[in-house]
């Protein structure tokens, strides 16, 4: 069992008023997940995707498949 804790980042993009995520990218490796929280609510719920899943959102976001904000 690993005792590893999230290691929380915010992107240097989020410069948007608080209206950000944060994700911890050190835990793909022991746990295969990414761990995603609501920045202006730290202690708050956090979603864990699996890496392939945030992986592929990712992706996705990159090439529009979303639409815009």
């Amino acid at each position: 069992m690993t005792t590893e804790t999230p290691r929380w980042i915010t992107s240097s993009y989020s410069d948007n008023g608080g209206n950000c995520i944060e994700v911890a990218t050190n835990l793909v490796a022991s746990r295969g997940v990414v761990p995603v929280r609501d920045s202006k609510n730290p202690n708050g719920p956090v979603l864990d995707l699996p890496a392939h899943t945030f992986t592929a959102f990712v992706a996705e976001v990159k090439t529009g498949q979303f639409g815009t904000v």
